[in-house]
């Protein structure tokens, strides 16, 4: 408990330090909404959160949009016995999270970031946008939350708090939330070295299902379609767009990065290289498509479809 909160991993969020994948001095501070959060509250809860990152190879140019990766429930049941599956909303919902963080489990549900303060800069106030948000802690009388959301631990109440749960005289006509069980009894936790091999594991089977061919070539051809329209559209599309594109790309590869220098340490080069040049091409990617002008991509997607090559073939070398 934290002065009348249950909590699960009894951090405050005033004084939490964010996980190293979450420092400001990255590429992206930031992967995608669930990721995110599946790492900071495996950080806060002692888990090291870079061991889960092998099935980033998988990631596929899906026609619109690169895929949206999240990290399988197998691998994080052998790496840290943690299961997640989807749970039924049928109750309030700060009644069940308060009920499930006293058991030593959490909830993760889709809120809406118009009442998250955490993104103050973006949504908070001002957009209605679906995110996936990990419950730390709840005091459902005092109507606060501490929750994990982006890079870090957060903090809300009064208003905020009911909204997010849609508390009061609100439309009736909404689905309830998307909302998963995350349980840390379904196996062993491991660390050090039992760690290191269960995630080469990983790698090892994921290895298998990534793109049978190069996806960045297949993004390349999209891009040039869509050049003219993201150039002449408004600004809303287009950071749409780059978002579901090359940020996802960038941030992905930026993980599995920071992945094989934990595993694999200076023995990685050969794949780490590569990956770093993923990254870099993929931010001045961004940096030349948020200038809306005309201009040719074509030398940095030939860096990017240069270093996936790379990098899947020193992943597959070194995991055989």
């Amino acid at each position: 408990m934290i002065s009348g909160l249950t909590s699960l991993s009894g951090r405050d969020p005033a004084e939490y330090a964010r996980h190293p994948l979450h420092s400001p001095e990255r590429s992206y501070a930031e992967t995608n909404c669930y990721a995110d959060v599946v790492v900071e509250f495996l950080h806060a809860c002692g888990y090291e959160p870079r061991a889960m990152f092998a099935h980033v190879v998988r990631m596929d140019f899906e026609g619109d949009q690169w895929t949206f990766f999240k990290p399988p429930p197998e691998d994080l049941e052998l790496l840290y016995g943690i299961d997640i599956h989807e749970m039924n909303p049928y109750r309030p919902l700060p009644q069940q999270i308060a009920e499930q963080l006293d058991r030593g489990r959490t909830l993760i549900v889709e809120l809406d970031a118009y009442y998250l303060p955490d993104t103050a800069t973006t949504s908070y106030r001002a957009a209605h946008v679906k995110t996936s948000v990990a419950m730390d802690a709840i005091d459902p009388e005092a109507e606060r939350l501490h929750y994990f959301h982006g890079p870090g631990m957060f903090a809300l109440d009064g208003d905020d708090y009911r909204g997010a749960f849609r508390i009061g005289e609100f439309s009736a006509d909404v689905l309830p939330p998307y909302t998963e069980l995350v349980r840390f009894d379904a196996g062993p936790k491991l660390d050090g070295e039992a760690l290191r091999a269960a995630s080469l594991e990983t790698l090892r089977r994921n290895l298998p299902h990534r793109p049978a061919d190069n996806p960045v070539r297949r993004f390349g051809l999209a891009l040039t379609r869509e050049l003219p329209a993201l150039r002449d559209g408004d600004l809303e599309d287009y950071h749409a767009y780059a978002f579901a594109t090359v940020r996802i790309l960038g941030s992905g590869f930026e993980a599995l990065g920071s992945y094989v220098d934990w595993l694999l340490g200076a023995g990685g080069r050969a794949a780490a290289e590569p990956i770093a040049e993923i990254v870099d091409a993929s931010k001045a990617l961004s940096f030349r498509l948020a200038r809306r002008r005309e201009f040719d991509p074509q030398e940095l997607l030939d860096r990017l479809a240069d270093g996936w090559e790379r990098a899947i073939e020193a992943l597959t070398r070194m995991a055989s």
